[in-house]
């Protein structure tokens, strides 16, 4: 696949960003009991498959956008097999070296190197935020692609309906867009690939957000 000058922005971005991203955000989940409350039902729902058609018990999550790991050592901590996958080898520098112990790799999770149905779990935690809606299908489709039948996908994205410029983040010069996305379109997105919704929630943003934020669980049937 050729890559965009998106994903070479993004790469570029996070390159620059990732020691300064990992100070800043390695602690944030401590301070929301929401999104870690979404993440344990995720790992719960991996952890159990589904009953009577195999599903994704025991199977790996990939944590895609995995930035320096944090999340990917969260699920660990919640007893599933995680591992990460990131654009930015910066970004998977940083989780190895802050995670040693779990699995990190440089990749696009709009192209994986995943073998076809074999994951019990894909995460997206806030990493299709630069991905334009009308890429969104593509991306989707390999998370279905990826995913064992009755496996789960968790999408967090930014919940809404308007293109942000950053031009400065993290202490850096950051010049990308973000997307606020309407929750429907996401859930209509994936339904699109074969995934279901099975629960959804917004919550309000908090002191350091800029916009509601927005969880999605689907399943693949």
């Amino acid at each position: 696949m050729t890559e965009t000058s998106d994903l070479t922005s993004v790469r570029a971005s996070y390159d620059a960003v990732a020691v300064d991203y990992a100070r800043l955000v390695g602690t944030e989940l401590a301070r929301k009991p929401l999104d870690r409350a979404v993440l344990a039902a995720f790992a719960e729902y991996v952890r159990n498959g589904v009953r009577g058609n195999g599903g994704g018990g025991g199977r790996a999550v990939a944590d895609l956008g995995c930035g320096p790991g944090r999340v990917t050592a969260h699920l660990d901590g919640l007893g599933v097999r995680a591992f990460g996958v990131d654009l930015s080898p910066a970004m998977v520098a940083v989780a190895r070296r802050t995670y040693p112990g779990l699995r990190f790799e440089v990749g696009s999770m709009a192209a994986l190197d995943i073998a076809d149905g074999v994951l019990g779990g894909v995460l997206a935690w806030n990493s299709t935020v630069h991905t334009p809606p009308a890429e969104l299908p593509t991306v989707f489709a390999e998370f279905a692609r990826v995913l064992v039948p009755g496996g789960y996908v968790l999408i967090a994205f930014k919940a809404g309906d308007e293109r942000v410029r950053l031009e400065h983040a993290y202490g850096h010069p950051f010049e990308l867009d973000v997307y606020a996305t309407p929750p429907d379109l996401i859930a209509g997105l994936l339904a699109g690939a074969g995934l279901a919704e099975v629960a959804r929630l917004v919550r309000e943003p908090d002191t350091l957000e800029r916009s509601p934020q927005g969880f999605l669980l689907a399943r693949k049937g």
